[in-house]
């Protein structure tokens, strides 16, 4: 599973990069939790203004996805349409 925080630099392009990861999830078993905007923060310092969550079958499937041609391609657009943090997270079975 992976959360990212998200700060939109250009909402259009933005939007074209969200569709396009989409497309992406599917051939490695990958599927969208949640996307959200941010409504406040209750503890601490958040500069993020939104996330989303995106669950794999294992941490390979999420690797294959990460590092596959067709997410690769789309990361000059991610890098032109938002500031990211991206991180991986293990969920005990």
């Amino acid at each position: 599973m992976f959360i990212a925080a998200v700060k939109v630099k250009d909402p259009q392009k933005f939007q074209e990069y969200a569709r396009k990861a989409g497309e992406t999830f599917a051939p490695h078993g990958g599927e969208l939790v949640m996307r959200g905007k941010k409504d406040a923060v209750l503890t601490g310092d958040a500069d993020h203004q939104a996330v989303g969550i995106v669950r794999f079958p294992d941490e390979a499937s999420l690797s294959a996805w990460y590092n596959s041609d067709a997410y690769q391609a789309i990361v000059p657009l991610r890098e032109e349409a938002a500031d990211m943090v991206i991180v991986s997270y293990s969920v005990p079975v």
